[in-house]
């Protein structure tokens, strides 16, 4: 009797984590990678002709989202992933430099950050433009990039205005040499090469492909003969060297030890662009003059769009442990990631975080389809938005009286050719109310 009062005291004073041992499990690390208005076609593993070939790899050995859908522009799409929820709720459906996020927002690297994790951002933030709403306010350890949207690629300078000087480290604005690509991949290499024994969260939103682009000789050296004119050869260096940037931070994980548990996605923010490459809204960077070439072929649409060209983007999952390779075609959006790394991550919260996301765990490592849901957008100022439910996929464009309205089979004909609204006038009806239902709670959580 003495013995065993003897032993439950001492297992009083063991910690949780001994007692599980090696049946506990390991929160992985997790790597999100975003390409700033890379296009569905824009990489070789969908026809690309840019050279691709860690993606492409990625691709191969991973598993790809064959219908993942962001926003159609960046800052939505940014809001998404930070909050698990639409970006219409924030009343933000354009980029943005205002504060977009209320201050006291749980964040995903909030959350992850409650449950021990380290959290990192280079890249681009564009959820709030000053560093008094810069990342480390929502979560972020370390913070480095540029405050406001995509910049020029040598001087780091956003748009002309109170906003162009934004490349900062921690908050604190500073001025430094070098490629965009490079600084930013320089940066998260040495992030990752100095961790300790905690998980770590570490979000890497690139400005490739995103206007103005002028890439260094050494990539242009590199683009196919094929390919010509100024700026498509600016355009698939860029591409190129975004493709080598992401290799790097693969190289890291692989270094350090941590990849075979690293949750790892690529993924870019909206689809491709075809405007002027050299936008004199921006300081002088000397960079070429001509259109961009992104392509979203065969989807319709482009950046700003809520057309599939506008909004699904190429998407890859990485886990060596967790995720076999293939290819999934349940519709995912980008306000699935919080819910899935927070689930991962083991987060739990009596607050109302009232996500739209769902989390995706099952249909990542079991290959489990997700049941049929709404997939909702909102485009730039409202004047389109979509609902996509099972195959079908209703736009409006405008509102009230005025509104027109588009429905597609997306299952049959992906490329969003043909029209069925006048055919399918009950599908029309079914999925209005659904739209309007969801739109109940746009701007309920609308910054002060």
């Amino acid at each position: 009797m003495k013995l065993q009062l003897l032993l439950l005291f001492c297992l009083a004073f063991v910690p949780l984590s001994g007692l599980h041992g090696a049946d506990a499990p390991v929160p992985p690390n997790i790597v999100f990678i975003m390409a700033d208005d890379l296009g569905w076609a824009d990489v070789g593993f969908h026809g690309g002709n840019a050279p691709t070939p860690h993606l492409d790899a990625l691709a191969k050995a991973g598993l790809e989202c064959e219908q993942h859908y962001v926003a159609p522009v960046c800052s939505p799409t940014r809001t998404g992933l930070m909050t698990g929820r639409c970006w219409s709720r924030f009343g933000i459906t354009t980029p943005t430099n205002e504060l977009a996020l209320p201050m006291d927002t749980i964040t995903l690297p909030r959350a992850l950050k409650s449950v021990g994790y380290d959290t990192c951002l280079t890249g681009k933030w564009h959820l709030g433009s000053l560093p008094k709403w810069g990342p480390n306010h929502f979560g972020f350890d370390h913070s480095y990039g540029s405050l406001a949207g995509g910049i020029s690629p040598w001087n780091h300078r956003y748009k002309k205005g109170p906003y162009s000087v934004t490349w900062h480290r921690n908050e604190e604005l500073i001025d430094e040499p070098g490629h965009v690509t490079d600084l930013l991949t320089d940066e998260a290499v040495r992030w990752i090469e100095t961790r300790g024994s905690s998980p770590f969260f570490l979000y890497v939103p690139f400005t490739a492909v995103h206007l103005p682009i002028k890439e260094p000789d050494q990539w242009l050296q590199r683009v196919p003969e094929s390919i010509t004119g100024d700026v498509p050869r600016h355009y698939a260096a860029c591409v190129m060297h975004l493709d080598h940037a992401v290799g790097r931070i693969i190289s890291a994980l692989e270094k350090s030890g941590v990849r075979n548990n690293t949750l790892l996605v690529f993924t870019s923010d909206n689809g491709g662009s075809t405007a002027e490459n050299n936008d004199l809204r921006y300081p002088d960077d000397n960079c070429p003059n001509g259109r961009l070439t992104g392509s979203n072929l065969p989807l319709r649409g482009i950046k700003g769009d809520v057309y599939e060209g506008g909004t699904r983007v190429p998407t890859i999952v990485s886990w060596p442990t967790r995720v076999k390779p293939g290819r999934v075609d349940s519709p995912v959006q980008i306000i699935d990631w919080m819910p899935t790394f927070c689930s991962l991550a083991g987060y739990q919260t009596d607050a109302k975080l009232n996500w739209d996301g769902t989390d995706l765990t099952p249909l990542l490592t079991d290959l489990t389809p997700l049941p049929d849901r709404s997939i909702y957008t909102t485009g730039p100022n409202w004047r389109s938005s979509s609902l996509r439910y099972g195959d079908w996929k209703l736009i409006t464009h405008g509102q009230g009286e005025g509104r027109r309205v588009e429905l597609f089979n997306i299952a049959s004909d992906p490329n969003e050719s043909t029209d069925r609204a006048d055919t399918e006038p009950n599908r029309v009806k079914e999925l209005l109310a659904k739209l309007q239902q969801a739109a109940q709670h746009d701007r309920d959580a609308v910054a002060r």
